[in-house]
C-alpha cells in the first residue's frame, strides 16, 4: 500500500471511530491531544484545567504526608491522625477525577514524602521537608504548620498557584486556572468539596492553636485575616 493510500485509509478509519464513538475522546485519540472525554457530558478539560488538577493531586498528597509525619512526631495530638485520613480521601478523589479524564497520574509513588510529578514534584518535595522541619520545633509550631497547609490549600484550589503562574507554561495569571477558572461541573464540584474539607480542618487546627495562645488570637498565614475570620465565624 503506498503512502497516499495509507493516509486515506487511516483517515477513513479515524473518521469512522469518531462517528462510532461520537465523542471528544475519539477526536483526542486521533489528534493526539491531552484532552480526554469526560464520560457523561462530552466536555473536555483544557490544558490549564489539566495542569491545575495534576497540581492538586500532589498538593493533597502533601497535606496527607505532612500530617502522617506529624502524627508520628506528636502522637498526643490526635488531630494529625484524624485529618490525615481525610486528606487520603481528598487525594483519592483527585486521582479518580484524573483517571476519569484519561490523564496521567503524576503520583507514581505513594510513599510519604515522595513526589514524582514531572512538572512540580520538586516543589512538593521541597515544601514537604520545609514544613516538617518547621513542625519539629514544637507541638505548637506543628499545629501552625497544619493551619498553614489548609490556608494554602484553599488559596491554591480557588486560583492558579503561584508556582504554576511563575512557570513558563502559557499560564500567566492567578485567574487562569483553579475553581474560579473552570466551567466543568465535575471539577468544580470536586474543588467545592475539597474547600469544605479545608475549611473544617483549618477550624480544627485553630481550636488547638488557640488552646495555647488564647481564643481569638490566631493570625492568618496565607489567606487574608478577613478571609480567615470569616471561615472561623468571627
Amino acid at each position: 500500500m503506498n503512502i497516499l493510500n495509507k493516509v486515506l485509509v487511516n483517515g477513513l478509519v479515524g473518521l469512522s471511530v469518531v462517528a462510532a464513538v461520537g465523542s471528544a475522546l475519539a477526536l483526542a485519540i486521533m489528534l493526539g491531544s491531552r484532552a480526554a472525554y469526560a464520560g457523561t457530558d462530552g466536555i473536555v478539560l483544557d490544558y490549564k484545567e489539566q495542569t491545575h488538577l495534576e497540581f492538586m493531586r500532589e498538593e493533597e498528597k502533601l497535606a496527607r504526608d505532612v500530617y502522617v509525619t506529624l502524627g508520628a512526631m506528636y502522637p498526643a495530638h490526635a488531630i494529625f491522625g484524624k485529618i490525615d485520613d481525610s486528606e487520603q480521601k481528598h487525594t483519592d478523589a483527585v486521582k479518580a477525577m484524573i483517571e476519569k479524564y484519561g490523564m496521567e497520574d503524576p503520583n507514581t509513588n505513594d510513599n510519604v514524602g515522595v513526589f514524582t510529578g514531572k512538572d512540580y514534584g520538586w516543589y512538593f518535595t521541597e515544601k514537604f521537608h520545609l514544613l516538617v522541619e518547621r513542625a519539629s520545633i514544637s507541638e505548637l509550631e506543628a499545629l501552625y504548620v497544619g493551619a498553614f497547609i489548609e490556608e494554602l490549600d484553599m488559596m491554591d484550589i480557588n486560583q492558579c498557584p503561584k508556582v504554576i503562574v511563575e512557570t513558563d507554561n502559557g499560564i500567566n495569571g492567578a485567574g487562569e486556572c483553579g475553581k474560579i477558572y473552570t466551567d466543568n461541573a465535575d471539577v468544580g464540584n470536586l474543588y467545592a468539596s475539597l474547600l469544605d474539607g479545608s475549611d473544617s480542618h483549618l477550624k480544627g487546627y485553630v481550636r488547638n492553636i488557640e488552646a495555647y495562645i488564647g481564643k481569638g488570637n490566631y493570625q492568618a498565614q496565607v489567606l487574608s485575616q478577613e478571609e480567615v475570620d470569616k471561615i472561623l465565624g468571627r
